[in-house]
């Protein structure tokens, strides 16, 4: 194998983009294939989400292709957490007790372009858009696609196919449907949807709440989150059930009743939206789901990567982050000198699917957090608890938040189970009153350090006999 051969990517995403940039910086010649048009040219939503939380994970895939300094001027930091009740008091819980760690709002369109400008700028990369692959023959590296432009079909062989086309991956399919190879594959959808509304700017064009935080209504059985927007506005996006409790997305059916559902739970942010009634009719209700599926790889010709091998829930806004983090893994892969691709994709999968099965089960923990723990006083004793740590002890301690978000170089399993075990021990004392906020800080950690050790043993016994 030689950074000569013809690598094709099915997807020009988030994720398909930044593999093309970092693949012809490598040298290999890539060609990228888009069923959607150029969002440089043509407005593109689609029900996706307009913006994202970028942070530690993301970053660095940023800092590995050389283009930090020009994703900068697109975030908008978010230092915690502005957590809103129904009474419209506010607090703002800060996502670390360290000032160097928050994450940004980003724009997906505005991030995609750049990558797509960053990756076509090289002689060695090709788009194609308006390109939909229909289905990949991954024994022999031929992919069919239709082209829309003038409705004509064509095969297109590669020594190399990666799919990066998201959730509803073609490439996936594929395996799934040729049933040449035993392939595992599932996808659970939670009883929730998500639709996206808006504030819009005040009439100054500046920003009707706090800029700096992501802000969430958190009202048990639902919720309603904010990120801003570098135009003033904020992405107000929605989590209802579809058919569960007084209110959901089936029965919320007329006018009168969608203002009266917000009236009652979220007073103060239905003043800031006087749109919301004519976007909640207008704008798509999507599902929110997870996909794992193994093997992502066939022998070395075809890969899955991205929300194509991994899609998850938003919950710990890590979908992106994840998605980067996998081609800073695959440039780590390709410098460990293997012989073949299948040795390469082997080598990947087996570093990689530990971390996004975990980061997959960590945003469905962290959908309840937001939407109901949040607002409980345990966890807010645990979470000031874990601030103090963080601020006076900022080597020696991070939360599980702190672990999965601002610490890229520990891979997503690891941080799981030790946030876990954290989480844990600090929630058992502080029920049992073995700990206190007006104790001694530093005795305080070193027994939460003793039991999260203690915990982390007994989890480690348990596995071993499970096997």
């Amino acid at each position: 194998m030689t950074n000569k051969e013809n690598i094709q990517i099915i997807g020009a995403g988030l994720c398909g983009a930044l593999l093309a940039l970092r693949l012809g910086q490598r040298g290999y010649n890539v060609e990228v294939f888009e069923k959607r048009p150029d969002l440089r040219r043509v407005h593109i939503n689609a029900g996706r989400s307009i913006n994202l939380a970028f942070s530690n994970r993301g970053i660095k895939a940023m800092k590995l292709v050389g283009i930090q300094d020009k994703v900068e001027p697109l975030c908008i930091p978010m230092y915690g957490r502005m957590l809103h009740d129904v009474e419209g008091n506010t607090i703002l819980s800060p996502y670390s007790g360290r000032e160097d760690e928050y994450i940004n709002s980003i724009s997906r369109n505005a991030l995609n372009a750049l990558l797509l400008d960053e990756a076509e700028a090289l002689d060695n990369v090709t788009f194609h858009f308006n390109h939909k692959c229909t289905s990949v023959d991954f024994e022999k590296g031929i992919s069919q696609f239709y082209k829309y432009q003038d409705q004509t079909e064509f095969a297109k062989k590669a020594d190399v196919i990666i799919g990066t086309d998201g959730a509803g991956s073609v490439l996936r399919k594929s395996y799934f449907l040729a049933k040449k190879f035993l392939f595992s594959f599932s996808q659970d959808y939670l009883t929730y949807g998500y639709k996206e509304l808006s504030i819009l700017p005040d009439n100054n064009g500046d920003y009707k709440v706090y800029k700096n935080a992501l802000h969430i209504w958190g009202r048990d059985a639902f919720m309603l989150i904010a990120l801003p927007n570098l135009d003033g506005s904020f992405t107000v996006t929605l989590f209802l059930s579809y058919d569960e409790g007084t209110y959901n997305f089936n029965n919320l059916t007329t006018k009168a009743r969608v203002q009266e559902f917000f009236n009652t739970y979220f007073k103060d942010a239905l003043e800031l939206m006087p749109n919301l009634v004519d976007e909640f009719f207008k704008n798509p209700t999507s599902p929110l789901g997870t996909v794992k599926c193994a093997p992502w790889h066939y022998k070395g010709k075809t890969l899955l990567m991205g929300d194509a091998a991994h899609a998850i829930v938003p919950f710990y806004g890590q979908g992106m982050n994840a998605s980067f983090e996998d081609v800073v893994e695959f440039d780590k892969v390709l410098d460990a000198g293997h012989n073949s691709w299948e040795a390469i994709f082997k080598a990947f999968e087996r570093m990689r699917k530990k971390d996004t099965d975990a980061i997959a089960d960590l945003a469905i923990d962290n959908f309840h957090e937001m939407k109901g723990h949040v607002n409980k006083a345990i966890f807010r004793e645990k979470r000031n608890l874990e601030m103090a740590f963080e601020k006076q002890f900022p080597n020696e301690y991070a939360s599980k938040y702190a672990l999965v978000t601002f610490n890229e170089d520990m891979g997503y399993c690891e941080a799981m189970l030790r946030g876990r075990a954290q989480d844990k021990a600090i929630l058992n004392m502080l029920a049992d009153k073995e700990i206190t906020l007006d104790d001694d800080l530093r005795e305080t950690l070193n027994k939460v350090k003793a039991e999260t050790e203690h915990i982390l043993e007994e989890d480690s016994i348990a596995k071993k006999m499970r096997h």
